[in-house]
């Protein structure tokens, strides 16, 4: 935690949160111009956007391939090593949300709203019409369940999660803007607050929009055919258009409501009505061949993983089939990432890289398979059975595929609802935190926990509805992936970046461990000569019962803490080192001592209280007294999570000097290797910002 005088105190706050104009208004007009080019010259726009598929797939397929892989790679790595213990914010932080919570949020946001669609769709057009060999066989039913759960299974998520942890890691454990330019600081240094972060800012929001924007555009095909089913509601691009605006208002009002209220109240609905429906279609089924069919599917998933995601069809590529699925599935994932990523590490302050890798490649991943293979293998088991016109038309018009699975299932009616509501829940929540993450994606915000203005997220929620109507003129579906396609490809070689970045980062970070370690012999001499000297134990057992009231917190404050510090800076200034004392007030209260060593990073040692419930067996909470104080250290990384109240003069100077020491070992560690060092960025944003 980074310490400021008074001074740089009321300069802060002179920098308000702003837009940033290069970016706001850069990725906006591109937008724009995209949208009306679409919508006013729609053959020209569609004859651009499938050359540029067809380049792509044909040069770059291979390499979408290749990064989807080490994108999973490196972050089961980094969960594995030891930095999967460092925490994605200071060491005292706890998560926000608990975990059934968290994990709704996930889900909504990241890929809700596709599971739907695809759910029927993609299984049955496997099984109909594989990349190689016949269709409608036994062997082309596991195939096509092995193909889903590929490409909606741990290779998609990997990417999400290795863009919300480079997020979260630099944004809350270093304070840098939740951007997604703040991964690439190792690697560029001061350099991300020019032309470089502002183009890879604006790739990453127009990657989001598209992103978001085909998701919307899917969904709205296959809720434009429910209502068609239900209500006779023609099918039409002026129907599209008219739900993209109804979606639109109820997605602005959720953002506007912020992650606190309307996003996670309504992920928690949605989560919970999707696993009715699941649980409706395995009762309603076959269940007993459901629950074989998904425990056949996870086995074969988990063995033939591996040779699946390299599996590129060197020999007889079926082109179209790539383009069409493993392709643009990957590009989407990857379209995707800098929203859901940026959404992730929104969510997911305090838990530990390990705790975050974990949880959203596992907990994702356990409910699609379940998803997956619960409605997939219905749907093929119809098909099998002689239902070949249902096959046929999920195939055909994919937007017609969860209503007519429905119909040979109960209570028809209910479920159709059922769905409807659940697609258009899911809508909301998409682009509401897409509307969310493209606010925060093009402000300055000083504080990562913090949110863009409500007006802003209105205002890219509208975007995100123009540019999903100007899709769907051109072409549909088919324009709508080839768009996700072609915005995939310039952030896939950002995301190695990040990468790099991260890496460079935690380096720094496992050295401050190491350096902690190293001084740790000199710091227990030198309690152990303490001990010797003064028989202190009486003085430790009062400190551990006492439980004191903010009047005595400040009096420790003022008269052992400030006397203990400005001896440390008077031994300091005679070495010719520049020492500031600071003291904060009210809310702010606390005590700090900052050490300038020059070029390098200073060191800082705050004293801050902290309020805690008083425990019940201690007389004073009889005597109704609800809270005491605890006085912790806090350093550049965070809290500790110890309390000095009460240490003498003497033991609080230790203290202090224990963690300037441990301090001077990382610097000599950090030059010894010549690493960048991480915990400066604070206040080269700060530098580069103004």
């Amino acid at each position: 935690m980074t310490t400021s005088s008074p001074s740089q105190e009321s300069e802060s706050l002179d920098q308000q949160d702003r837009i940033n104009p290069v970016v706001f208004y850069g990725s906006g007009l591109a937008i724009l111009v995209f949208a009306l080019w679409a919508m006013f010259f729609t053959e020209a726009a569609g004859t651009v956007i499938y050359a540029a598929l067809a380049w792509i797939s044909n040069s770059f397929g291979w390499f979408y391939f290749l990064a989807v892989v080490a994108y999973l790679v490196f972050v089961i790595a980094i969960a594995c090593s030891r930095y999967g213990s460092i925490k994605l914010g200071p060491d005292h932080s706890e998560p926000e949300f608990n975990i059934v919570t968290w994990a709704a949020m996930l889900f909504s946001a990241g890929i809700g709203i596709d599971l739907i669609f695809y759910c029927i769709v993609e299984p049955v057009t496997q099984f109909m019409e594989p990349p190689v060999g016949e269709g409608g066989s036994v062997e082309a039913a596991r195939e096509a369940m092995q193909l889903t759960f590929l490409h909606w299974g741990l290779s998609g998520w990997g990417i999400y999660t290795l863009v919300g942890m480079s997020l979260a890691f630099f944004s809350y454990r270093h304070g840098l803007p939740l951007t997604i330019r703040s991964a690439l600081y190792p690697i560029f240094g001061k350099r991300i607050y020019g032309s470089i972060g502002n183009t890879v800012d604006i790739a990453a929001v127009l990657g989001t929009v598209f992103g978001v924007a085909t998701s919307l555009g899917i969904g709205i095909i296959q809720l434009n055919f429910g209502l068609n089913y239900m209500f006779g509601v023609p099918e039409s691009t002026l129907t599209q258009a008219l739900l993209a605006v109804g979606i639109v208002v109820f997605a602005a009002i959720s953002a506007a409501t912020g992650v606190e209220k309307g996003i996670r109240r309504l992920s928690e609905f949605n989560m919970l009505l999707a696993v009715v429906l699941v649980l409706f279609v395995l009762i309603a089924g076959d269940t007993r061949f459901l629950l074989d069919a998904f425990v056949m599917n996870v086995g074969d998933y988990i063995s033939n993983f591996i040779p699946m995601s390299f599996d590129t069809y060197a020999f007889d590529p079926p082109q179209d089939w790539l383009n069409a699925w493993t392709v643009f599935f990957w590009a989407w994932w990857i379209a995707w990432g800098p929203f859901v990523g940026l959404f992730l590490a929104r969510i997911s302050r305090g838990r530990t890289i390990r705790a975050f890798v974990t949880g959203t490649l596992i907990l994702p991943l356990t409910f699609m398979m379940a998803w997956m293979s619960i409605m997939g293998n219905s749907a093929i088991d119809l098909v099998m059975n002689g239902a070949t016109e249902f096959g046929n038309e999920a195939v055909g018009n994919p937007g017609s595929a969860i209503y007519l699975f429905l119909e040979n299932l109960p209570w028809v009616t209910v479920t159709t609802v059922v769905v409807t509501i659940l697609a258009i829940v899911f809508f909301v929540t998409s682009g509401d935190s897409g509307s969310l993450v493209l606010s925060n994606l093009t402000c300055f915000i000083r504080d990562p926990s913090n949110d863009a203005p409500a007006w802003m997220r209105i205002a890219w929620a509208t975007v995100i509805g123009l540019v999903t109507v100007a899709l769907l003129s051109t072409d549909g579906l088919n324009a709508l992936q080839s768009a996700v396609v072609i915005m995939g490809l310039p952030f896939a070689f950002v995301l190695f970046l990040m990468m790099i970045g991260l890496f460079k980062a935690l380096k720094v970070e496992g050295m401050k461990t190491t350096s902690n370690r190293d001084a740790l012999a000199g710091h227990l001499s030198a309690r152990i000569a303490s001990a010797r000297d003064h028989s202190n134990w009486a003085h430790r057992l009062s400190r551990a019962i006492s439980f004191p009231g903010l009047k005595q917190v400040q009096k420790f404050l003022e008269g052992t803490a400030r006397p203990a510090f400005e001896d440390v800076k008077a031994a300091l200034a005679e070495q010719d080192h520049k020492v500031e004392i600071s003291v904060g007030e009210g809310d702010q209260e606390h005590l700090g001592l900052v050490v300038d060593l020059g070029g390098e990073e200073d060191f800082a040692y705050t004293l801050w209280p902290r309020q805690c419930a008083m425990p019940s067996f201690t007389i004073r909470a009889q005597q109704r007294r609800s809270v005491y104080y605890r006085l912790e250290v806090h350093l550049r990384e965070g809290g500790l999570g110890y309390d000095v109240m009460g240490y003498s003069r003497e033991q609080l100077i230790e203290d202090v000097v224990d963690h300037f020491e441990s301090h001077l070992q990382y610097l000599h560690l950090r030059r010894e290797k010549s690493a960048g060092g991480a915990s400066e960025i604070r206040g080269d944003y700060e530098e580069g910002e103004s």
